[in-house]
This record gives structure tokens, sequence and C-alpha cells, in this order.
């Protein structure tokens, strides 16, 4: 999550892999995709009518997808081979079968880009020699959510290369030079960008699709996140299935998530239970009772009623623009809880310079605080809770308390036995997390019937046994929970605290940032670390664990 205060009242901010690194991006399907718009007059971040597929469209949420379940058998066989060649080089564990291994990347704005992006490294054996690397080779799922969707759209809307290539071709330049400080925005320097961008949002209008500040908002951090012309505008959350490292299953899925607001009963921001979505490359949709349903990612914008299009045979593409889901995912502007007046004043904050970016299209309205998706849900019995809206209404993932996206991953429909949870959230004065978040989740969970996660203790216990300031390990001891491994940002070897409404990050900065990620991923090479996490992924091993495990358990393992 990022500071609502940062955004809207701060006059100046706003806030099995073992070959080379794959080739620079833009991949060649963007580049084409963005040629053909050009010469047919269009932008590619204009939805367009297409034909709807022979599948259903929409779903009720009873299981993953036939198409993620295909991925994911596919992906785990490799993440598996992985899996024990590291699990080997750490001590005598057993590999004849292997856990299922997620991570998640919380929110934080900028800070937890990097410092996600630096755990990652750590983790990717073609980017790091630490004793951790080649756990990401045996990954499964990758989620993230407001700061961290950023660092995972980033990573996967480039073909995940690795951190080393994105930092010195891509973040470096870009966050020195932010496009999300309005004088950066409004300078001569940024015409180009400016120009486009009003061009992008004045296609969409134009195309009958109501624009809100997320799509400049999306479109100013692609131009940091993404490359291919026009700041990767012609990447989209279902074109990841198509890039070369997904097609050959060398990647863990990806999950981004958002919250839902209630905006037609009065809602301004998300509340503590307010409905998880999750966008993946086949589909987006809810497990949360009142929606409990998906629909396909690809044809995110159609008219939908009861599942099935309002004009038989016609559906929408392209709606689904990667910066505009992970600007979604990030979106905090829903605290203001009014109309934003426009500006385009080097001096206003960041919000409405971003409406002033709207007002070119169309007049402000309450709703251009929010993420706006035609409702895929409308008069579907199953989604009680939405099914009379025409538009869903969608926000920051972290807005609700829960700045760690683990929901998708406690959901009976998949099964993750080891998650790997990197928390980066600013829950202290001076930017630190406390376990609020995770705490906030395991309520949440219990408050609905969700059984996988494990207990995690208040903030007070949390704080006073140091679980915010080192690796714990929670699960222990439990069954039929996902054990649960708990990274916290801790300031190793650079001030990692940063605010989350810094924008601007110098090269050393950046690169300081991502340093300490690396430390963070290895608890700052802490002697037998390594030996310890493979402990961990291992834990529920129905044959004995090497001699040194239950030493390590003593060490990481919370108990009540």
């Amino acid at each position: 999550m990022i500071a609502v205060s940062s955004f809207i009242a701060c006059s100046c901010a706003l806030l099995a892999l073992a070959a080379p690194a794959p080739a620079p991006v833009p991949d060649s399907d963007v580049i084409a995709r963005a040629a053909l718009a050009a010469r047919a007059g269009l932008t590619p971040y204009q939805p367009v009518p297409t034909t709807c597929p022979t599948t259903p469209l929409v779903r009720p949420a009873t299981g993953i997808n036939s198409q993620e379940s295909s991925y994911i058998s596919l992906r785990r066989a490799k993440a598996s081979i992985a899996l024990a060649s590291w699990l080997k080089k750490q001590g005598n564990f057993t590999t004849a079968t292997q856990p299922v291994v997620g991570l998640t990347s919380s929110g934080g704005g900028y800070r937890s880009l990097l410092e996600s992006a630096g755990v990652l490294q750590a983790f990717d054996a073609r980017d790091s020699t630490a004793n951790v690397s080649g756990v990401y080779q045996a990954l499964t799922y990758h989620a993230g959510l407001s700061g961290g969707a950023w660092f995972l759209s980033s990573l996967s809307g480039n073909n995940w290369p690795t951190v080393l290539y994105l930092r010195d071709n891509l973040w470096e330049q870009a966050f020195q030079n932010s496009l999300l400080l309005p004088a950066n925005i409004l300078s001569t320097s940024a015409a180009t960008e400016y120009a486009l961008i009003t061009t992008d949002i004045g296609s969409k209008q134009a195309a009958n699709y109501d624009v809100s500040v997320v799509d400049p908002y999306g479109r100013l951090l692609s131009y940091q996140l993404l490359q291919g012309p026009d700041g990767g505008v012609a990447t989209y959350m279902s074109s990841l299935a198509t890039f070369s490292n997904f097609t050959n299953y060398n990647v863990p899925y990806t999950v981004i998530t958002a919250l839902g607001a209630l905006v037609s009963k009065g809602q301004c921001a998300p509340p503590l239970n307010a409905t998880q979505y999750e966008f993946g490359p086949y589909e987006f949709g809810s497990w949360d009772a009142g929606v409990s349903a998906f629909t396909q990612t690809k044809y995110l914008g159609s008219n939908l009623s009861n599942g099935k299009p309002v004009v038989p045979a016609v559906c929408t593409a392209q709606y689904d623009n990667l910066g505009y889901i992970f600007g979604t995912s990030s979106d905090v502007f829903p605290g203001a809880c009014e109309v934003i007046s426009a500006s385009n004043s080097s001096s206003a904050p960041l919000v409405q310079v971003l409406e002033g970016l709207v007002s070119t299209a169309k007049a402000p309205a309450v709703t251009d605080l929010y993420g706006l998706y035609k409702n895929p849900f409308y008069n579907y019995s199953r989604s009680s809770l939405v099914s009379n809206d025409q538009e869903l209404t969608l926000a920051d993932g972290g807005l609700a308390g829960q700045n760690n996206p683990i929901w998708p991953f406690i959901q009976p429909a998949r099964s993750i036995d080891v998650l790997i949870v990197n928390d980066n959230s600013a829950d202290t004065s001076d930017n630190f997390p406390n376990g609020t978040e995770i705490r906030q989740t395991y309520l949440n969970a219990q408050a609905t019937g969700l059984k996988k996660m494990p207990y995690t203790p208040d903030v007070a216990t949390f704080v006073s046994q140091g679980l915010n300031k080192r690796a714990t390990f929670f699960g222990c001891n439990e069954t039929g929970t996902t054990f649960i491994v708990f990274l916290p940002n801790v300031n190793y070897t650079y001030p990692s605290n940063q605010p989350t409404s810094k924008l601007q990050y110098s090269v050393a900065e950046t690169d300081g940032m991502i340093a300490n990620g690396n430390a963070i991923a290895t608890q700052n090479e802490a002697k037998g670390w390594s030996f310890c996490l493979a402990c961990a992924v291992k834990n529920k091993d129905t044959t004995k664990l090497p001699a040194g495990c239950n030493a390590c358990f003593s060490k990481y393992c919370y108990k009540r």
C-alpha cells in the first residue's frame, strides 16, 4: 500500500532458469502490436471490439481454471528439478517429492519494488551466487500488490529478465527522473510522453470506456517499468502467457491483487473485509463470497450480462493493459473520497495533475478515483454482492490492512505448501513492518473460514519477540496450513525504510536498496540460514529431515 496523504495532500510528490538472462525486451510481439495499431491510426491502449471465444466467459469459482492447472503442472515439474538441485547443495534432504513453493511481494511503493527486487535477485541463480540462489527457479507462484505489483509487472512484462538487467537498462535512469513527480510530468523534457498519454486516454474514452486517474497513473508508471514503444503500451496482462519464458514454463505463475470498493453502496475506501480480486494471465475474479466467479482476462471490458455478451458474439480486447492493472493494484486515491479538481501546476499534488490529464478527455467525477472495469459478473446470480453493478470500482490491494498478497494462496482450490512472504510495509512511524498486515490476513481468514492460514500473533507479541526484525516461520507443528517463511524489511546494509511518498531515487539509492534486499534474502549472510530455509521448505516431509533442522526450527519457528 502507498501512503494516501502523500499522494493527495502533499504538494511536492505523489507519491529451471540456468541459461543467460533473456534478450532485452521489447518483445517482438509487443512491437508488432504497437506497429499494427499505429498503421490503423489507433493506440494499442484503446479497447477494441473482437469476436467472443467459444469457451464460457464467466465461470463459478469452484476451482482453478484448466489453463492455470495445466501451466502449474508443467511449471511444477521444472520447479521440482530446480528445488532438488538447490536442496542437495544445502544438505542431505530427500528429493523424491517436492513441495509447491510460492513468493509474495508486498505493497510499499518504490521501497517495496526495490526491496522485492533485491530479495528475488538473491534467489535467482542467473543473477546471484548467494547460498539462497536457485530458490527462484524452484517457485511455482509469485504474487504482488501495489509496489510489489510494480516489481512483478516490470519483471513479467519484460519477459522475466534478471533484476540486474532491469536495474541497469531501465530502473536507474527512470527512477532518478521519475514521471510521478508533477514537475517532471509537466516539464518540456516529458512533452512527448505527455502527448502520447493524452492520446491514449482520449482514445479509450472515445471508445466509450470511462477513464480515471488510474489511466494516466498506470501509463506514467509504465514508462518506468516496461520497455517497448510508448512505455510498453501494447503489453497486456493476458499477453504474459505468450512470452517465451512463460510458454517454456521457466517462471512462476503471476498473480496481482486489488480490492473492491462498493461505490454504488456508498463506500469510498475498501473496508477491512473488502472483496479481494486477483488478476492473472488467464483469468480475473474473486474467490470471496458475494463474487465467487472468474472471467477471462483477455476479454476484460466486455459488456456481459449473466456471463454472456449483451451483443451476441461481440466482446472487448485490449482492456487488460498491464499498466492499468498494476496502476489499479496501487491505486490509493479513493482516500480523497470526493471529486478532485484538475491542475496542470507542477506544485500541485499528483492526483490533481492526473485529474488534469483525465480532464482532456472528460469532466471530473468521483469515480475517477478508482480502477474502472465493466462488471463481468453483472446479473450473474452467484455474484450477489455486485450483480446489480454495471461497473466494478477497484483500488490498491493493501488499503484494507492486508498488504501481503497471501489471500490467493490460502484458498482451498490452490495447493501451496510453502509461501515466502517478503513484507516491506510501512506499519511503523519509521516505515518498517510490524506484523500488522500478516495478522490482518490471519484474522480475515478466520472470519471467513479459510483454514490454510497459519496462526500469527498480535502486533504487541510480534514486536516484543522481534519477529519484525528477522526471518520467522509460521505454521510450525500445525497441520493443514500453508507454511510461511516471513521475511520482513530490515535495514541490514542500507536505510531501506524510505518513506512510501519518496518518488525519486538516485542511481546510488536504487542500487543500495536492491543490495539491502539481497541481505533480506540471505538474512545478512547469517551462518546456516540457507540450510534453515531448506528445512522450512521441506518441513512437512514425511521422511526424516537432516540433523540440524530441529535447531533451525527452534531458532526461527514462532511458537504460541
